[in-house]
């Protein structure tokens, strides 16, 4: 019989309306069978944890992924399968985090929230609470059926370490983009076990080393070169994820490029993702980015925004030298990225 572990860091989920003033507030996480009670019919064990401070998603930072992943390692043995109820603003970024701090997870780890407070008459929590548990939970033999970080969101799955926050209005917040959704809940739960990742037995490590002197730095027609100098002689930054147009196209203007010549040479590692929602950098498929391949700019091929970031943050703080760096950055860790999609 699987045993589960729910935890609320905080978030839309978490709130209930008061009777009286109408106004939203915190419920008691202990209390949870009240507020959703059709999980008093699942056949196996649920426990559940809250954050001694729930905290709003977008409060989310390093130490709190970090305080998370810890709640997850001291209960490994203890349960099956977990579910993180989470702020939407910020859950492709901790679902990133968690994908690479965790490493060598073995178990379920689903993310999930809702867009409505679950003690709202119209909200989306309770589905997507229930099904994320019924996902935690399920088995092949004595196998998880996943055995990854995901999100689950208003009926699909997504890998976590490519899931995008897409909509701030409707109930299918998310979405991911560049890789197949995991499964799809219907009248049943239909897993695309080709997308997931395969199990394998193994021991659970935290990689809990950050270094966060990192930009995130977004072009537009227009960008003026005292700002743009501005940002990248910012002192003790390190690393620069560069939001590029189309497939990783940039300006030739010689201020930008000699920026980038300097930064570089300044040893910043400089990683170049496209602002569009789907696709991958073809650096050098372009004029527009030769230069970027010939400053050493990194192709960050198909990575999601929160993963270039999460990742580019975790790099930057191993002690190993610049180019060993920037190879690292293009292997896969934990399926974040397609090396087939770069540009040959």
């Amino acid at each position: 019989m699987s045993k589960i572990l729910i935890i609320y860091t905080g978030g839309t989920i978490g709130m209930i309306q008061d009777s009286k003033t109408g106004a939203l507030q915190p419920f008691n996480f202990g209390r949870l069978n009240d507020e959703v009670p059709e999980i008093n019919k699942f056949k196996f064990e649920i426990d559940t944890i809250s954050f001694k401070k729930p905290i709003d998603s977008t409060n989310a930072d390093i130490p709190f992924w970090l305080e998370l992943a810890s709640l997850i390692e001291e209960n490994y043995f203890k349960y099956d399968g977990f579910v993180i109820l989470h702020g939407t603003d910020t859950m492709a970024y901790t679902a990133s985090a968690l994908s690479f701090i965790l490493k060598g997870l073995s178990k379920p780890v689903i993310l999930t929230g809702s867009q409505v407070p679950i003690g709202m008459i119209r909200t989306d929590g309770k589905e997507n609470l229930i099904t994320a548990i019924e996902i935690a939970a399920n088995k092949k033999g004595k196998v998880p059926v996943i055995s990854e970080v995901a999100v689950y969101f208003e009926n699909k799955l997504f890998r976590g370490n490519r899931t995008v926050k897409m909509n701030a209005e409707h109930f299918n917040a998310f979405a991911s983009p560049n890789y197949p959704v995991l499964a799809k809940a219907g009248i049943f739960i239909n897993y695309d076990y080709a997308a997931l990742r395969p199990f394998q037995e193994s021991n659970l490590e935290l990689q809990k080393e950050f270094c966060d002197d990192i930009l995130l730095i977004k072009l537009f027609p227009g960008l003026k070169k005292e700002v743009f100098n501005a940002m990248i002689s910012i002192p003790n930054i390190k690393g620069i994820v560069l939001e590029t147009f189309g497939s990783g196209n940039a300006p030739e203007f010689e201020w930008f490029v000699k920026g980038l010549e300097d930064a570089i040479n300044r040893g910043i590692i400089i990683v170049n993702i496209t602002q569009c929602i789907e696709g991958f950098v073809a650096q050098g498929r372009y004029s527009t980015s030769t230069e970027l391949n010939r400053l050493g700019v990194v192709n960050g091929l198909d990575l999601t925004t929160e993963a270039a970031i999460v990742k580019l943050m975790m790099v930057l703080a191993k002690n190993d030298d610049i180019k060993i760096k920037k190879s690292i950055i293009i292997e896969p860790w934990a399926g974040e990225l397609n090396i087939s999609s770069s540009y040959k």
